[in-house]
């Protein structure tokens, strides 16, 4: 059907904007039931911004109180990605486009709302939050916040893997639609808030409107904002060591996401529990520790990150692997990201790297 006559309610028409992403969205399409919010200035002050220019970073340290949009603090990046903590300590106070690329954010701790013209989004410790590319927004957090966060230049996506040729999720994914927390739109609403930021090839750019963009009644589309929880995640198991790719949640241009949670070990009568020495000679190798006991690693704990470069061989430490035999499951909770082009590191990375991370394998 043409999307123009959706704007059309009992209690008489409404203007209907059409939102279109492209890439691997082609097709997909988000409509709004929304009066057209006129722009009353396009100067404002802009949010400050945390600079960035085989590492292990001892946990969230150093980190900008203030709204989420102030408070990220970049640690590594490439041409697809950005990767950093935050620790926001108050709601955002002015709504948010990101022009650039999808968020995906990681809850270490912490919860609450993500508002935008589609609803809010709760979301709750253990929950990747996703903000789609452009998608109008802001943050209300509740309470101490930690979070590992992703910006992806090429889009978020479920992994082909989990996808039929259609695109919906298999039945053996480890997960399903049912899993992820949609948002809720509760009608109109008006913030008092008319200030909005807007980012276009890495520039924010500041705007003042006239009228609410909450003044939503509506919408449709298969775009959209969600939280997933990293424990709905249904793990692989098999009698012998899987792959990192068995564990992959989510993925973009040239980045995949996995989630390692509890589950059951290796159970061949020989099997070794622990991973096996690798060097990734194709990819980044990064990991956010969140929760739990790490078998092939001493020295790290919740809010850890390490990060391997491609080619550097790692694995367990000494001795990882003797203590690992007749293990029958694992507690550990991770993010890990495997980077197909090479990071560069912050500043701000280098000034919490662990100077010792390289000795812990001797």
């Amino acid at each position: 059907r043409a999307p123009s006559p959706r704007g059309r309610q009992r209690d008489g028409a409404h203007p209907a904007g059409v939102d279109g992403l492209p890439l691997r969205r082609l097709r997909t399409t988000r409509v709004l039931l929304r009066r057209p919010v006129r722009i009353a200035q396009d100067r404002l002050p802009l949010p400050a911004r945390a600079a960035g220019s085989a590492r292990s970073a001892r946990g969230l340290r150093r980190l900008v109180p203030g709204p989420q949009i102030d408070a990220r603090v970049p640690l590594l990046f490439n041409a697809d990605v950005i990767a950093g903590v935050a620790a926001p300590s108050a709601e955002d106070p002015v709504y948010i486009a990101d022009g650039d690329a999808d968020q995906l954010i990681y809850v270490h701790r912490g919860g609450g709302v993500l508002r935008s013209l589609l609803g809010d989004v709760a979301f709750a410790q253990g929950d990747y939050v996703f903000v789609p590319r452009g998608l109008l927004h802001r943050f209300v957090p509740t309470g101490p916040q930690e979070w590992f966060w992703f910006s992806l230049t090429g889009g978020l996506h479920i992994p082909k893997q989990w996808r039929n040729e259609l695109g919906q999720i298999r039945m053996d994914a480890p997960y399903s639609h049912r899993d992820f927390k949609r948002p809720e739109l509760t009608g109109p609403r008006d913030e008092g808030i008319r200030e909005l930021v807007v980012r276009r090839a890495g520039v924010w750019h500041g705007f003042t409107l006239e009228d609410s963009p909450l003044d939503v009644i509506g919408w449709d589309g298969t775009v959209y904002p969600w939280a997933f929880p990293i424990l709905a995640f249904q793990p692989r198991v098999s009698s012998v060591h899987l792959p990192p790719t068995w564990h992959g949640t989510f993925a973009a241009k040239g980045v995949l996401v996995c989630s390692f949670v509890p589950r059951p070990v290796d159970f061949h009568p020989e099997a070794i529990p622990c991973p096996y020495p690798h060097s990734s000679t194709h990819c980044d190798e990064i990991i956010f520790y969140a929760e739990g006991h790490f078998t092939s690693r001493r020295g790290v704990g919740p809010g850890s990150i390490s990060h391997h470069p491609m080619g550097v061989p790692h694995g367990p430490h000494p001795g990882s692997y003797e203590t690992s035999i007749g293990a029958t499951r694992t507690d550990e909770l991770a993010v890990m990201a495997d980077l197909f082009a090479p990071l560069q590191v912050t500043e701000a990375a280098l000034s919490v790297e662990d100077p010792g991370y390289q000795e812990s394998f001797l």
